[in-house]
C-alpha cells in the first residue's frame, strides 16, 4: 500500500535541536487546535531528560504542559520517552512510576532509547510501558563506525521486537546515513522483523537525511518523522512539506490536511521572527560529521558552554578531540547520555594539557562495562590510563542507585503528589522546583499572527515613557491613557 504517515517534531526536536529548546508552553498552546486537526499518525512531544530543563530553563510546569496539551489534541497521540534505564541518577523505580504518570497526563505512545541498545534495559522498559496502556516505539540508534554493521541493526531489530516492541525505528541522531546505506539497512532489518511497523527520524545535519527518508519509504517504511518548514532542516528532521511533496511523486499518498499544516507552519514561522530565533535550512554537505559524530540537539548547547568558559573560538578542535575520544573508547554511539559524556571529557582533555589527566566517573563507568556491554573494547593504551586512576579502582563494583518510592520520598521529609515529587526526584535544581510550583493558575497567551494590531498595542503598553495611545483606523477609535 503506497500509503505513508508522518510523526511531526516540531514540538519537541526540532526547537530542541534548532532553538536551544525555548519553546514555550504558550507558544505551542494557541495553535494546538489546528495541529489536531493536520491529521499527524503522532506527535514527538516531550522526553524525560527535557521535563528537567522546562523547569531549569523556561520556569514551566512538564506535568501542566503535557496535560493541556493532551487536552487541546485529543485526536494526536502525544509521545514521550527518551533514555529509560539507570544511569546511576535516576533508580529504575522512578522511571517505572513515571511511565504511569505520564500516561494519566495523556502520553499514548512512549520512545525508548537505550543509548547501549541493551536489550534487558529495554525489555524491562518494554513491560514498564506497556503496564501503563501505551504502544511502546524502540529506537534502532544508528552510528557510522566498523562494528555498527547492518547485521548488527538487524540482530537488535529481532531481539527488541520479541521482548515486545510494538513500533521499531531507526534513529539517526547525528544525521549519519547516505542513501546508499539507508538501502542495505532498511532491507537488513525488514528481513529480520517483517510484519513490525517501521519508522525513521532522522537529522538534517549533513544534509542527506531527505534523501534517505524516500529511499526508506520506498522499503516499506510506513512512518517518516518530520517537522513544519521553519523548525526542520539544520540540526533538526526534514521538512514535512518536501517530504510530502517527493513522496506523492514517487506515487505516495497521505492524510495530512494541507491547509492546517499552512496555519501551523505560519504560526511558527511567525513565533520565530517575533522571538529572534533561527528558521531552519538546508546546510551544505559535512564529512566531518562522520567523525566526531555529535548529535544536531546538542551541538548549539556545547557551543554555550563552551562560550562559557571561554573556549567559543575552540569549537573544531573540541570536536576533533570527540572524534578522537570515540573511537578510543570503542565507537560508543554518540547519543544522550553517552555524547554529553564524551563533549565533558574532551573540555577535560584539552584544557588540562594531558589527555585522560582526570577522568569523569561516566567514562570510566562506561569504559568498565557499567552502562552495558562495549560494542568493541577500548583501546588498551587508554584503557591502562583510565584503570590506573585511583577513582577507577573506587568504581570498579560500582552499581547504579536503586531505591524504592517511599525510600526517595522520606528523603525530601515532605508531604508532596505525585508531580512534586517526580520533578524533585528528576530535576537538578530544587530551588527552580520550589519557583515553578508557587506560581499557581498560570495562563498561557500568545499572540498569533495575522493580528499586527494587537501586537502594536502590546508592544506599546511595555514603554515606560507613555503619556497616552490613540490607536485610529477606518471605523475604529481607541484611547489609553
Amino acid at each position: 500500500m503506497n500509503h505513508i504517515s508522518f510523526v511531526d517534531t516540531s514540538l519537541r526536536d526540532g526547537p530542541q535541536s534548532l532553538w536551544n529548546g525555548r519553546m514555550t508552553t504558550a507558544m505551542m498552546l494557541p495553535i494546538a487546535p489546528v495541529i489536531d486537526k493536520v491529521g499527524f499518525e503522532a506527535l514527538d512531544f516531550m522526553a524525560l531528560i527535557s521535563m528537567d530543563w522546562c523547569v531549569r530553563n523556561l520556569g514551566e510546569n512538564p506535568w501542566e504542559r503535557m496535560r493541556l496539551m493532551a487536552q487541546a489534541m485529543p485526536n494526536t497521540p502525544l509521545i514521550v520517552g527518551g533514555v529509560l534505564r539507570n544511569f546511576g541518577d535516576v533508580p529504575d523505580s522512578v522511571t517505572e512510576f513515571w511511565a504511569k504518570k505520564i500516561a494519566e497526563a495523556g502520553a499514548r505512545r512512549i520512545r525508548i532509547n537505550d543509548p547501549c541498545h541493551d536489550t534487558a534495559q529495554v525489555t524491562k522498559a518494554i513491560k514498564w510501558s506497556q503496564a501503563a496502556g501505551m504502544t511502546t516505539m524502540v529506537a534502532l540508534i544508528f552510528s557510522y563506525s566498523p562494528v555498527h554493521t547492518d547485521s548488527y541493526y538487524a540482530q537488535k531489530a529481532l531481539e527488541f521486537a520479541k521482548a515486545g516492541a510494538d513500533r521499531l525505528f531507526v534513529k539517526d541522531v547525528d544525521g549519519l546515513l547516505t542513501p546508499e546505506r539507508t538501502r542495505s539497512l532498511v532491507g537488513a532489518i525488514r528481513d529480520k522483523v517483517d510484519g513490525v511497523p517501521l519508522e525513521i527520524h532522522g537529522h538534517c545535519t549533513t544534509g542527506l537525511e531527505p534523501l534517505c527518508y524516500l529511499e526508506a519509504i520506498k522499503l516499506g517504511v510506513e512512518t517518516v518523522h518530520t517537522a513544519v518548514a521553519p523548525l526542520a532542516n539544520g540540526a533538526s528532521q526534514p521538512s514535512v512539506d518536501n517530504i510530502l511533496r517527493n513522496a506523492g511523486l514517487l506515487g505516495f499518498s497521505s492524510d495530512l490536511d494541507t491547509d492546517a499544516l499552512a496555519e501551523m507552519t505560519e504560526h511558527f514561522t511567525y513565533v520565530a521572527r517575533r522571538e529572534g530565533l533561527a528558521v531552519g535550512a538546508p546546510v551544505e554537505y559535512d564529512l566531518f560529521q562522520y567523525e566526531h559524530q555529535l548529535p544536531g540537539g546538542m551541538l548549539s548547547n556545547y557551543q554555550a558552554e563552551l562560550d562559557k568558559r571561554g573556549l567559543g573560538d575552540k569549537l573544531d578542535e573540541l570536536l576533533k578531540e570527540i572524534a578522537l575520544i570515540r573511537r578510543e573508547l570503542g565507537y560508543p554511539i554518540m547519543v544522550t547520555p553517552l555524547s554529553q559524556y564524551i563533549g565533558a571529557q574532551a573540555i577535560l582533555n584539552y584544557t588540562l594539557g594531558e589527555r585522560y589527566k582526570i577522568v569523569s566517573d561516566e567514562i570510566i563507568k562506561y569504559a568498565l562495562g557499567h552502562f552495558g556491554e562495549l560494542i568493541a573494547p577500548v583501546d588498551k593504551p587508554v584503557r591502562d590510563k583510565i584503570m590506573s586512576l585511583p577513582r577507577a579502582k573506587q568504581l570498579l563494583n560500582w552499581q547504579p542507585t536503586e531505591k524504592s518510592l517511599d525510600e526517595l520520598r522520606r528523603g525530601f521529609d515532605r508531604q508532596m503528589d505525585d508531580d512534586e515529587f517526580l520533578l524533585r526526584v528528576l530535576s537538578s535544581n530544587q530551588e527552580a522546583v520550589d519557583r515553578v510550583l508557587a506560581v499557581k493558575g498560570r495562563e498561557y497567551h500568545y499572540l498569533r499572527p495575522g493580528k499586527p494590531v494587537m501586537e502594536i498595542v502590546q508592544k506599546l503598553l511595555t514603554q515606560e515613557q507613555r503619556a497616552y495611545m490613540h490607536i485610529q483606523d477606518e471605523g475604529f477609535s481607541l484611547t489609553l491613557s
